[in-house]
């Protein structure tokens, strides 16, 4: 456990800072009956009460069988992607009625129409809205439209690697990456509807251009969100031009 602490991206003052997070479909619904909403909605009420949140959320495994059976069918990719968005927006939706009076109470369907329910001061909550696009992509290109102070990406590991450490048990974690370093990681990878990666090129270069910092840390208990924005104390990997080193505690 480190003691990176977010506040060093200027993200905890009265102003009230914007924060992005992408929450994975997968994290957030590992399956409809054994979900994480219900433990995911103080954590996100909590910090939504410091700081101006968006939570871009994902498809997660339900997309990935939706976009399955379309293969099968022989529908086109751009159509399965469009299958999958509307997954997301589904998951999206669970979280907006879950969260009740502290989120707006309609998915965003654009970054225009999220900046424009961000005037009420409520956590605005989207999922997926450009066929070929992840919903990482979209959380970076919100993270850039909104001018936020951090872009988080949750996700079912804690950090970004060399290779897949559910593969690979020598697998090396990251602590720090220059976007430049993300994107020679993440280049290679094929775009695909229902793409299942750390984060993906598009994201990777949007990171890159906006210069906001990047956090990448594990979800699968929603505490870990909590501490990494409220206390600064997460294990995880930061993608920015700036270093900032570590501290054990």
């Amino acid at each position: 456990m480190y003691n990176n602490s977010i506040c060093a991206f200027g993200t905890k003052n009265s102003a009230m800072k914007k924060i992005v997070i992408s929450l994975g479909g997968s994290i957030l619904f590992p399956s409809l009956e054994q979900n994480r909403v219900q433990n995911y909605v103080p954590v996100l009420k909590e910090i939504a009460l410091q700081y101006q949140l968006f939570v871009v959320v994902g498809g997660g495994g339900e997309a990935r069988r939706y976009i399955k059976t379309a293969r099968d069918l022989g529908i086109d990719e751009g159509t399965a992607d469009e299958i999958g968005i509307l997954i997301t927006r589904l998951n999206a939706t669970m979280l907006v009625a879950a969260m009740g009076d502290d989120a707006y109470p309609r998915v965003a369907e654009s970054h225009a129409e999220a900046k424009k329910f961000a005037e009420h001061k409520k956590c605005v909550i989207m999922g997926g809205i450009t066929p070929g696009q992840t919903t990482d992509a979209v959380a970076a290109i919100l993270a850039e439209r909104v001018h936020a102070s951090v872009f988080i990406n949750v996700t079912s590991v804690d950090g970004i690697y060399n290779t897949d450490p559910k593969k690979d048990k020598k697998a090396k974690r990251y602590d720090y990456l220059t976007p430049r370093q993300l994107l020679e990681i993440v280049g290679n990878v094929q775009l695909v509807a229902g793409l299942n990666t750390v984060l993906d090129i598009v994201a990777a270069r949007v990171v890159e251009r906006s210069g906001i910092p990047l956090v990448v840390l594990d979800g699968t208990d929603p505490k870990n969100l909590r501490s990494a924005i409220l206390n600064g104390n997460y294990k995880g990997t930061i993608v920015s031009n700036k270093k900032i080193q570590p501290l054990p505690i």
